[in-house]
């Protein structure tokens, strides 16, 4: 390595492989001054000094006649070699006529002897630095891991295609391999990249078999590109019928690493519009694609125009959004929450903050519209603030007016919890209004759990060491593993609300119910049940223990005005 990095500059590995003494001597003195220089004195010596070396030779110089394996047979044998294929090799030799049969054999350039010390310098620095340049290239091409175009290549490829080519009618699919980091947790990254290898490598091929099912002579368009690390595009010739092509490859998957929940979930943007730019072209397919995320009854979704309408929709709400903050156009709701076990009555005994949004010029917009797009693009850590202030002014309105405190449970999205400023920030809130940890409890969604469990725990640990209190909530929407749950700190487990709507309905649910029950019995946390409806579910839960619920058997959420009447009665 010394030899390499002498006088603190990189040198570029020549290897000379000469059969004579003398010529591999003279060779060697003309190039080290220049060069990191390693002398062989046959083909097999050579082959094996580059396997054994840990740096790579930049340039191979090789005589063509020598014992044991001369220069064409070196040649020949290496020309699928890992490592030896991609450096250049120039030929030596006095035999002029050799030279047209050695760059059929792969060399690069030709050196006729004897040797000229100024035509080898300059023939090597030439070809080694034309060499940099094209590995340069093909690196910013080619995604190493895949052999797929780079994202910026690719895009580029499709522009240069159809400003030349005729105007067939083209497909942009996007290809994703839903929970990924699954695979590299539990089996390791080398698996995981065996995984990404065969996506990249027979993703491609079933696009061209599928376009050229019907006349096997034709050879349709098909890119292929990976733009992040479980993503994959491509750009293929239109074809109405693409069920069948994801379930060998989905098979495949499983069969190297069998992991619930992870498969190829795919969006497809038909017949694109060529008047598009090739970046939006993806980025419609990629909505298709994100629009089936966590959504195991289908694996492929067809970008339309009514999609369109819905993106245009979306992309006004998030630039609309700063504005309405500003303005207080978006407006903090209260569900009252009741202790169903403190006597004869529910009590009120706190409530959850919800986001409503009063669009000057939209009217009322539902918090499905707006909550989901902004979590997709972080844009919720803004709302989420307006939201804990919102609800701390809340909380002291109340305590200064009546004399007393409804605590109130705001929602901490996952984009918030690798925010190193989340304990401060809420802290800071609090202390704006004079309260205290115990009058905010934090809600955050179990999929936020199974996401990252190790460093959303972390984060958790530290916000009760402050003295807040954590929900777990929509608890049995998501993956967590029974086993992980009691790894996993938090204090009040949520319900999900699907369990109480349909527990009326069918034995199987109301038994998921009493499971839930048990589960926070046996961790000695207490449950609370967001979606009762009717008196019939409050006293099926209460026999079961469930300590709070909430619904519209109370109330709707309502203004914070509205809200005060619910403490009135209370006080009353």
């Amino acid at each position: 390595m010394e030899s390499i990095l002498k006088m603190g500059v990189f040198r570029d590995k020549v290897l000379v492989v000469e059969d004579e003494f003398i010529n591999r001597e003279i060779l060697g003195h003309i190039l080290e001054g220049s060069y990191d220089v390693t002398l062989a004195e046959n083909g097999r010596e050579a082959i094996e000094i580059v396997a054994k070396s840990k740096v790579p030779f930049s340039l191979i110089l090789l005589d063509l006649l020598m014992p044991d394996m001369d220069g064409f047979k070196f040649l020949e044998e290496t020309k699928d070699d890992e490592k030896i294929r991609n450096i250049p090799i120039i030929v030596m030799t006095s035999d002029e006529s050799a030279e047209v049969d050695c760059i059929r054999h792969g060399a690069v350039d030709f050196i006729t002897k004897p040797y000229m010390p100024e035509v080898i310098l300059a023939r090597c620095e030439r070809i080694i630095e034309l060499y940099k340049n094209k590995s340069i290239i093909r690196s910013a091409e080619k995604d190493e891991l895949t052999g797929l175009y780079s994202k910026d290549f690719f895009f580029e490829y499709i522009r240069q295609i159809e400003s030349h080519e005729e105007q067939k009618p083209m497909d942009a699919v996007v290809v994703n391999i839903e929970h990924f980091h699954m695979i590299n947790e539990m089996y390791g990254r080398d698996v995981g990249d065996e995984i990404l290898k065969l996506v990249g490598t027979k993703l491609p091929d079933a696009f061209i078999t599928s376009v050229t099912k019907e006349d096997v002579t034709y050879c349709p368009v098909v890119l292929g590109c990976r733009p992040d690390s479980d993503v994959f595009y491509l750009y293929s010739e239109h074809n109405g019928e693409y069920g069948e092509l994801f379930g060998e490859l989905q098979e495949e998957i499983v069969r190297l690493a069998p992991v619930p929940h992870v498969r190829l979930r795919v969006g497809i943007y038909h017949n694109v519009d060529k008047s598009e730019s090739v970046e939006s072209r993806f980025d419609h397919a990629k909505l298709a694609c994100d629009k089936i995320r966590d959504d195991f009854t289908k694996q492929i979704e067809i970008y339309s125009k009514e999609q369109n309408e819905s993106d245009l929709y979306h992309e006004r709400l998030i630039n609309d959004m700063e504005e309405a903050i500003e303005n207080k156009d978006f407006v903090v709701y209260f569900q009252p929450k009741y202790n169903i076990q403190k006597g004869d009555k529910p009590v009120l005994s706190s409530a959850e903050a919800l986001i409503r949004w009063n669009h000057r010029e939209l009217g009322m917009i539902s918090p499905g519209d707006f909550i989901p797009l902004f979590e997709s693009n972080g844009l919720v850590q803004k709302l989420d603030y307006y939201v804990w202030c919102g609800a701390a002014e809340a909380i002291k309105l109340w305590r200064d007016k009546y004399g007393v405190t409804v605590p109130v449970s705001v929602n901490v999205s996952r984009v918030d919890v690798y925010d190193p400023e989340l304990e401060n920030k809420l802290l800071d809130i609090l202390n704006r209004n004079g309260l205290t940890p115990a009058d905010m409890m934090l809600e955050i969604t179990e999929s936020a759990y199974s996401d990252d469990s190790t460093g959303l725990a972390e984060t958790v640990r530290r916000l009760q060491s402050k003295g807040f209190k954590i929900e777990m909530d929509d608890f049995g929407s998501g993956y967590s593993a029974l086993n992980t749950i009691t790894t996993l700190p938090f204090d009040i487990l949520k319900m999900d609300m699907k369990f109480v709507r349909n527990m009326n309905k069918d034995e199987k649910s109301l038994k998921l119910v009493e499971l839930v029950m048990e589960i926070a019995r046996f961790m000695n946390v207490p449950v609370v049940a967001e979606g009762v409806e009717d008196e019939d579910q409050l006293n099926k839960l209460k026999d079961m223990g469930c300590e709070v619920i909430q619904g519209f058997y109370f109330s709707r959420p309502v203004p914070e005005a509205d809200f005060r009447a619910f403490i009135e009665k209370e006080i009353s």
